[in-house]
């Protein structure tokens, strides 16, 4: 059935269920547990009205009480999960890398790795000038981005040892990484220090930084990264990014970890 052809008017309006949703919101990291008329007060509904909200979702197990406190159970994230399931990482890391972006006023962006380049999932631009074309789908060999270097520290050895094998270096500019043992050397001080800084390596006048996003067994899944133009910020300023960028890896995870489940 198309809900959609059924209208929205007043008729279709469960006021129950409004009300419930307006207890469940009452609940807050400032007010985690609270009495029947706290939360008559915060939501502004009758007593009468909340006492029967928080029974039922007491019975249906996504409220406990203690005296004549109540507290929201673990049980409430199941609501959103159906929601966060439906959602591919881009979606899920797209709101994050937006205020990353506007807290440091750079673009950001979230790559995985795809044979032996780095492809971009999520961009979310800003206004700066950056001299090189990337969009969503765009690729580029790992060896010469941060992001590509944050995602071959997180390979197994073997695997990497591999990759270095078969990797053709080519060198867009006279920055780039040019063998095998540089590069190994560059991702063991990644892999020691979480993050990476790419100084016009891919193209002059792009310098980046990335860290590294894991799943819920600690393997990498992907990088989040800031690129800024050289000519307007310096390499200092740019690792002066990478505490802002790793809380917003930290949030991608916290959300990627809940649509895995438990």
């Amino acid at each position: 059935m198309d809900l959609g052809d059924e209208g929205t008017g007043e008729a279709d309006f469960v006021q129950a269920l409004a009300r419930g949703l307006e207890v469940i919101r009452a609940f807050d990291a400032a007010r985690p547990a609270q009495s029947l008329s706290d939360v008559a007060r915060v939501t502004g509904l009758s007593r009468a009205a909340v006492r029967r909200s928080l029974l039922t979702f007491q019975k249906l197990g996504y409220v406990r009480s203690e005296g004549t406190l109540f507290q929201l159970t673990p049980k409430v994230l199941e609501l959103g999960h159906a929601y966060l399931r439906g959602l591919s990482t881009p979606q899920i890391a797209e709101p994050h890398l937006k205020d990353l972006m506007l807290d440091v006023q750079e673009t950001t962006a979230l790559s995985v790795l795809d044979g032996d380049d780095v492809v971009h999932i999520a961009r979310i631009p800003t206004t700066g000038v950056i001299t090189v074309s990337i969009n969503v789908g765009s690729r580029f060999p790992a060896y010469a981005t941060a992001m590509g270097r944050v995602l071959l520290a997180g390979l197994d050895e073997q695997v990497f040892t591999e990759y270095l094998a078969r990797v053709s270096f080519e060198a867009f500019t006279d920055r780039t990484v040019r063998d095998a043992d540089q590069l190994r050397q560059i991702v063991k001080s990644v892999a020691d220090n979480g993050f990476c800084l790419a100084d016009q390596e891919l193209n002059r006048g792009l310098r980046a930084v990335a860290v590294p996003v894991r799943d819920r067994t600690g393997a990498v899944i992907a990088a989040a990264n800031i690129a800024v133009s050289a000519g307007l910020r310096s390499l200092e300023e740019l690792r002066a990014m990478v505490p802002r960028l790793r809380e917003c890896a930290a949030a991608i995870e916290k959300d990627l970890h809940l649509v895995d489940g438990p």
